[in-house]
This record gives structure tokens, sequence and C-alpha cells, in this order.
């Protein structure tokens, strides 16, 4: 699937991204890594990789991954020689880890995409001293208004803003990409945030090299 044919990120969000079944290998990603995963596919000719989407919004309710990544080993198993999931343990608090291990399926290594991004050797030093630290990728500064203002409330009471982020200081954008427009909107988004701005070009870090593995 070439970008041009890439859903948009309401239907990534919403809907997730059906598989092709032209690949040996099947991801099982969050929509928000829909585009970094292509992009990595069609630099090194990965197409032995198929990839399918959960929604997103899943990244607003992790109690649902798990279930969700077990119905989709199981929907596929005819399909396909192998699964790799593509996420990371996201909120599930290890259940999605034992899930795999149950269904032999590897998965990213990782706490979440931020950790596996920058690199999670990398982030577990950089935490310790950034626990005031607010991290957007550039997925979740495309849809700032639907993964932070909106479920926050903060459309209709932006007043909220200083009891959900009086404890940040910065806002970090991980950025995939060099892309002008993105850092910009990142900027205003730790503007309307109330927070420090700070770009980190972290590229795909472990991601990539996750991939590469398969």
């Amino acid at each position: 699937m070439s970008d041009s044919n890439l859903p948009d990120d309401r239907t990534l969000t919403q809907e997730g991204l059906a598989p092709t079944r032209a690949g040996r290998i099947l991801l099982i990603a969050c929509g928000a890594l829909a585009r970094e995963i292509l992009d990595l596919k069609a630099a090194n000719g990965w197409t032995h990789l198929d990839l399918t989407c959960l929604p997103a919004k899943y990244h607003l309710y992790p109690e649902k991954i798990t279930q969700a990544v077990r119905d989709t080993v199981a929907k596929h198993r005819a399909d396909y020689d192998d699964f790799f999931v593509v996420y990371a343990d996201c909120g599930t608090g290890g259940g999605l880890e034992r899930a795999c291990a149950e269904m032999g399926v590897q998965m990213v290594a990782g706490p979440h995409c931020y950790s596996f991004f920058q690199g999670n050797d990398s982030f577990a030093i950089t935490s310790e001293d950034e626990i005031t630290t607010f991290y957007l990728t550039d997925f979740l500064v495309r849809q700032f208004e639907a993964f932070i203002i909106k479920p926050m409330g903060l459309d209709r009471h932006p007043e909220l803003r200083d009891m959900y982020f009086g404890n940040y200081e910065k806002l970090v954008y991980q950025a995939q990409t060099n892309n002008p427009a993105l850092t910009e909107k990142a900027r205003e988004c730790a503007d309307r945030l109330g927070l420090a701005f700070e770009r980190r070009f972290t590229g795909y870090g472990d991601l990539e090299t996750a991939l590469r593995g398969l």
C-alpha cells in the first residue's frame, strides 16, 4: 500500500487498517504507527511484511488492546506464516506481553511508543529527568484535537488546562520526520498547553530495528 492509498488519520483513528494478504508475516499495529511502518516497508523493500492496524483510538482505551490483538491473531492464523505485534505495553499492565507469549507471537519491546521511537535504552536514561515532560509523536501532533483536547474536555472547558498540565514543564515533540509544518504545529500545541517546547528528532528508533530483524 502506497502512502497515496493510506487512509486518512480519522479512519486510522476510528477504524484502523485491514491487511492486504500480500506478505508472509502480519504486523499487528496501532493505527497511529501506520504511516511510519508503511514508509519503512517501502524504503526497505520489505514485501514479506503485511500490515493491519487496530483503531488508533485504543490509545485512549488501552484495556481494549490485548483482546483486540488476540482476536486479530485468531482471525488471520490461516493466512500468515507468522505475526509480529507492533505495540509496546501501551498501558496494558503487562497483559499484552503475556498474551503474546501465550500465542507464541513476538512484539516490539518497550513501555510505549515514545520509548521505542527515541530508543528504549536512551529513553530509560532521559526519562528519569523528564517526569514533568509531555510527549507527542508525528501522529499525535496531527491528531492533537482528537487525542488531547477533546478527550480532556479542553475544547469545552479550557480553564481545566492548568489542572491537567500544571505539573508539567515542557512538551517534547518526538519528530519521526523533518516536517517544518508539523514542527510549527507542535510548537502551537505546547503554547496551547502552557508548556516549554522542545523538538527531538528520533526518526523511527527501535521500531525500525525491530522490523529489520524480521
